[in-house]
């Protein structure tokens, strides 16, 4: 019955006008810091290993930027399961849209980094076509439902769990379906890589290159970012020469890309993710 009441008060928020939504975002991310310990530890030690030119009163208020956004972006999927397509395109704008278009036959795979605005980009490239995405089951049933049903209303999507493996994501990219990728948190040690990111040693799965090289399919980053109106998804430019010589290289070429995005935002990037977890064999661990 608890569930079913917060999803009925998740239901009206989307009613709400954006600025009275950001305005209890704000009391959201301060309350989650608040009581988040553990999750306050773990994004202070990401930015500690990833900011370290910057005085731990900087890294500070960098974290309490990014609670207050990570609230906001919370409160604001209510409108992304529940609002109306045409109050979506007015919220959500959609830089270089014609780069969703096929080409040559080709699969195309949207790279899409975790900033807080994601959701965002994913409504607003299922409001265009049907993607292929790997789903994460919630574990309370509402809520799965909620989530799984919102990303299905515009387009019949395929969401794949991560145990389906990459075979059915090969399959549906070749059946015509772009994947909406998300591969730049850790995972473990198998099918990863370290590779630098911000200079600290990653586990980086290797999915993107091994998917380039299997299906022959193009690269096109897809970024988003929250704005005081909604948010700005840009696709950017294709990329050249991708894959490359090896999957080493290919794995270091998305690390360094993501850093740039997440220098140009860093607020908005999600450090709350315990992203160095796994380490080489005989180094330090991070994270308690």
């Amino acid at each position: 019955m608890g569930s079913r009441l917060l999803v009925a008060f998740l239901w009206v928020l989307h009613w709400l006008p954006l600025p009275l939504l950001r305005g209890l975002g704000v009391l959201v991310g301060l309350l989650f810091m608040a009581l988040g310990r553990e999750r306050r530890r773990v994004g202070a030690t990401n930015l500690a290993l990833c900011f370290p030119e910057l005085s731990p009163a900087e890294r500070q208020r960098l974290l309490r930027r990014h609670f207050v956004m990570l609230g906001q972006s919370l409160m604001d999927r209510p409108l992304f399961w529940w609002a109306s397509r045409a109050r979506l395109e007015k919220l959500i704008r959609v830089r270089n849209p014609e780069r969703l278009a096929p080409v040559e036959g080709r699969p195309l795979i949207l790279l899409c980094p975790h900033f807080v605005g994601l959701d965002a980009a994913g409504c607003a490239v299922t409001m265009a076509m049907p993607v292929v995405s790997v789903y994460s089951r919630q574990k309370n049933p509402v809520f799965d439902a909620v989530i799984y049903t919102g990303r299905q209303r515009f387009n019949a999507s395929v969401l794949l769990s991560r145990q389906d493996g990459m075979r059915k994501v090969i399959k549906s990219l070749h059946q015509g379906y772009p994947f909406f990728y998300l591969p730049d948190m850790d995972f473990g040690p198998r099918d990863s890589l370290f590779v630098p990111f911000f200079g600290v040693p990653a586990a980086t799965i290797t999915g993107l290159s091994r998917l380039a090289r299997a299906t022959g399919a193009r690269i096109v980053p897809c970024v988003a970012r929250m704005t005081a109106k909604g948010y700005d998804v840009h696709l950017q430019q294709e990329w050249e020469n991708y894959p490359g010589d090896s999957v080493e290289a290919d794995t270091l070429s998305m690390n360094q890309f993501i850093e740039t995005q997440v220098r140009s935002m860093p607020e908005q990037y999600f450090w709350l993710h315990k992203r160095f977890k796994t380490r080489p064999p005989g180094e330090q661990r991070y994270y308690p």
